[in-house]
């Protein structure tokens, strides 16, 4: 116990102090230490109490010069400790607890004096590896421990030399690559560096990595493995502005300009794994003559045509037209996905892995490999193909007389895109009957309570440069009214057929809407676009039911097998009731896909919304302090709400006090910011 008198030594921020007490009660010491300060002391600071008594009659100012000689002398003899020769010797006793008198012993040799002692307690509180402090004894570590914490600590040693350098190269790195560092919404960046998996002698050996750690860390934040280690890399470098690591990862060629983070952060699977690609190339050329074999109806004689976009790949269906009398057989014809993707295969389960194709602007994303997507499933013209037929007998006024689902082999005749349908219209007697027919179609479902809600495509095309064009398209035009129709009529008869033979499947249903605002057809876009928000959320059900957006009794959707999960888990199932064998797919396993779907269905709208807001903001960056068009839509005491005629992107404005504007109103604002990356739109009147 201390008492006046003793040099005692305790720790203040990491370093040993020497100090000479001056009184002693209740636990607590009032010292004068080596560095001329009084204070008050807790007992159990205190690491050493010397057997040392300075005289009361000594000065401060000699007091602090015995003091500080002290320190020198201890940190001096703690040189001369060898830590690890001293931890053998003691790791061989059985005991694990040893007095610092004891070890400064097995140091020094012989008896051990005041500074001998309290300069083993230094450096084994400077150990890291072989002792630990503890209640005044020294416990030396088991050889296990001390094996696990020489390897925690050239981890350290590996991350402090991976951040030394890493910081310096990385800033250098953006200082090359970034043309306006100080512009952070410019963002303007030039390849520099090696590109990835480039021979490290070109970059540094710890590139990839680190580069590989800040993706993560832009992508995922807080929830990346290394997002600790990210945050000092960034701060050591100086990258600290939002979207310093996208300039640089372009830079380096790690990641494209216009790179679609929405789908990085989803961690959407975007290639397929060899395992997949394996199974897709393994799947032969379809055989007409295995196919007819096997029961399929030869349709490859009928004037089959496919109508999509021009630049569509995976052509799922395709239609035909026959006189019959007054009344038309039409025939939709769906590519025959279950004919090559079988339950529980590689392929079934990539496509319930992914649920559905993406599509971008810029880029797309198949459920399927494009072996199948684009070859052997899609209808291409000119090749015999296996499909799902329905075949339906039609009056004039779009009355179903017969309808028939048939497995059989097709070749398409014709490749049309919906401009050459525009044209041909007036000269096509097939196109101008089947367009007939889909206007038919479309009155019987208004007829049947269907809600209708025309608002135009937004079509976003990418130039060379990277740079996205606007427009608008109705989505009425007679080709896609023509194709859309027919679709809408197979996905009814496939939900009446399932739900007939009281079996489970995918049905999608909509309830009412809290408020109907649209009654027959409606082009209004403020019109349109009030409805849209009463629209109540649809449903995925194992059990038929009303949607009422179609106007149907029941629907499910049948006629995507090549893009949808849901899709080809229906075709399946028809297949199987139309063979009489039953459900193939049980309620549970319904359940299942309905799960997967639903999860999976949600990340992936929230991807593709945040893409086309990222395109759609790129586009209107080039138009900063530019005066546009905007319909009020929805006005409220703090905000008003609005929709950019030109590209119906919905934004806020604050209230005007000079303007007395009203909903269904359209005025001009001033686009006062653009920001893609943050997906910021600010506007100003």
């Amino acid at each position: 116990m201390a008492s006046s008198g003793n040099i005692v030594e305790y720790v203040e921020q990491g370093k040993f102090i020497c100090g000479v007490v001056l009184e002693f009660s209740a636990n607590r010491l009032r010292i004068f230490n080596q560095n001329g300060r009084e204070l008050n002391l807790p007992g159990a600071r205190v690491v050493h109490c010397s057997s040392r008594v300075l005289p009361a009659t000594l000065s401060r100012a000699e007091q602090r010069r015995i003091l500080q000689e002290t320190d020198q002398r201890r940190r001096e003899l703690t040189e001369q400790i060898e830590i690890d020769a001293v931890w053998e010797l003691a790791a061989a006793e059985p005991e694990q607890f040893f007095s610092p008198l004891l070890l400064a012993e097995l140091n020094f040799g012989g008896e051990a004096d005041d500074d001998q002692v309290a300069a083993f307690l230094r450096a084994a509180f400077l150990d890291r590896l072989y002792f630990k402090y503890k209640d005044g004894q020294i416990m030396a570590h088991p050889a296990e421990v001390v094996e696990q914490l020489k390897a925690r600590l050239e981890k350290e040693r590996e991350r402090e030399a991976l951040l030394a350098e890493g910081a310096e190269r990385l800033k250098t790195l953006f200082a090359a690559a970034v043309s306006s560092p100080g512009e952070e919404s410019a963002g303007a960046t030039k390849a520099v560096g090696p590109a990835p998996g480039a021979p490290a002698s070109q970059g540094w050996p710890e590139q990839e990595r680190c580069l590989g750690i800040l993706r993560d860390y832009y992508l995922l934040a807080n929830e990346a493995d290394e997002s600790e280690l990210a945050r000092e890399l960034l701060k050591r470098s100086g990258l600290t502005r939002p979207h310093d690591v996208y300039h640089l990862l372009v830079a380096t060629g790690i990641w494209q300009p216009d790179e679609n983070i929405p789908l990085l952060r989803a961690g959407v699977p975007v290639a397929f794994s060899p395992e997949e690609t394996a199974a897709a190339e393994a799947c032969s050329e379809p055989d007409a003559e295995l196919l007819l074999a096997e029961g399929r109806r030869d349709l490859r004689d009928l004037p089959v045509m496919t109508i999509d976009g021009a630049s569509t790949r995976d052509l799922d269906d395709a239609l035909h037209l026959e006189r019959q009398g007054e009344n038309f057989r039409v025939g939709i014809h769906i590519a025959d996905v279950a004919h090559f993707v079988k339950p529980g295969s590689v392929l079934f389960k990539t496509a319930l892995k992914r649920v559905t194709s993406l599509y971008f602007p810029e880029s797309q994303v198949p459920m399927l490999p494009p072996r199948l997507s684009e070859d052997l499933c899609s209808l291409v013209a000119g090749q015999d193909r296996p499909a799902m037929s329905f075949l339906v007998t039609l009056t004039p006024a779009g009355d179903i007389v017969e309808s028939r689902i048939v497995a059989s082999v097709v070749n398409v005749r014709r490749r049309l895109d919906y401009e050459e349908v525009e044209s041909l219209l007036a000269t096509d007697r097939d196109l101008q009957d089947l367009l007939a027919l889909s206007r038919a179609l479309r009155r019987r479902r208004l007829d049947a309570g269907a809600l209708l809600l025309p608002v135009p495509d937004v079509n976003i095309r990418i130039d060379e440069h990277g740079n996205p064009a606007v427009s608008l398209e109705e989505v009425d035009l007679p080709g896609r009214l023509l194709v859309s129709e027919m679709m809408v009529l197979a996905n009814m008869l496939a939900a009446e057929f399932v739900a007939q033979q009281q079996v489970s499947g995918l049905f999608r249903i909509q309830d009412d809407p809290h408020q109907r605002l649209v009654h027959g057809y409606e082009q209004d876009i403020f019109t349109l676009w009030r409805q849209r928000k009463q629209l109540k959320p649809g449903q995925l059900l194992t059990r038929g039911g009303r949607h009422s957006g179609v106007g149907a009794a029941s629907y499910t959707t049948i006629t995507s097998p090549i893009r949808r999960l849901l899709d080809l888990v229906m075709q399946h199932q028809v297949y199987a009731l139309r063979a009489g064998q039953g459900a193939l797919f049980s309620e549970a396993d319904m359940l299942d896909f309905i799960a997967a779907i639903n999860i999976t269905q949600g990340r992936l709208n929230q991807v593709r919304r945040e893409r086309q807001r990222y395109w759609l903001l790129k586009y209107l960056s080039s138009r900063v302090g530019k005066i546009v068009d905007v319909l009020i839509v929805g006005r409220g005491p703090r905000r008003i709400t609005v929709v950019l005629t030109d590209c119906l992107l919905e934004a806020d404005l604050p209230p005007s006090r000079g303007l007395n504007i009203q909903p269904g109103e359209v005025v001009p604002v001033k686009i006062a910011k653009a920001e893609p990356l943050d997906g910021i739109l600010r506007l100003e009147w």
